[in-house]
């Protein structure tokens, strides 16, 4: 009875503490620690939050130039994705200091490369990563891990209708929360190792 008695106690105790940990997998994923650069790259792949994250870092002076990674592959309706982003940036009263940045891979690992080469005109050391809060620790891995002659920071361009530290609430912070852990073990035990 008392050996059943500690199973008991000892299967509560790891209940809690999984439980403790779950609670804070949408949190863990979040790296808002934006630093001081010579630019800011916006990554492709959400058009509203980060491009307006990043215009606000730049309107700060937090560095002087901005980089809004779009799909080249993308089309809305009949019109190139790229084309759209050019126009948006050519209408800003910052867009002395906007580009447009090109980008062809399908993934934020592929991405890296296509921001390389934007950057490596401008001779930058210094880089500020806007994205997704979900994504955030992902991609400074990923950009720091392929692209280790720059030094990265990252800010995190949150919107509260896709993902919350409280993803266990809400069905899409949820599937958000899972996926984005599913994307950080792939990156971790293969991509990291090609």
């Amino acid at each position: 009875m008392r050996f059943f008695r500690l199973h008991i106690v000892l299967f509560l105790v790891v209940v809690f503490i999984v439980a403790a940990l779950a609670s804070q997998a949408a949190r863990f994923l979040v790296v808002d620690e934006p630093g001081k650069s010579d630019a800011i790259v916006a990554l492709a792949g959400e058009t509203n939050v980060r491009p307006a994250r990043a215009l606000e870092l730049l309107c700060q002076g937090v560095a002087p130039r901005v980089f809004l990674d779009v799909q080249t592959r993308d089309v809305i309706y009949d019109q190139r994705l790229i084309g759209i982003a050019q126009k948006y940036a050519n209408s800003l009263p910052e867009a002395s200091r906007i580009s447009v940045c090109p980008i062809i891979g399908f993934s934020t690992n592929a991405e890296a490369d296509d921001v390389s080469r934007c950057l490596q005109p401008l001779g930058a050391h210094r880089v500020l990563i806007v994205t997704s809060d979900y994504h955030t620790r992902r991609a400074l891995l990923i950009f720091r891990h392929r692209l280790p002659q720059y030094q990265f920071s990252v800010a995190a361009a949150r919107g509260a209708e896709s993902f919350g530290d409280a993803w266990w609430t809400n069905r899409e912070w949820a599937k958000v929360t899972f996926d984005e852990w599913l994307k950080m073990l792939w990156w971790e035990a293969v991509d990291r190792w090609r």
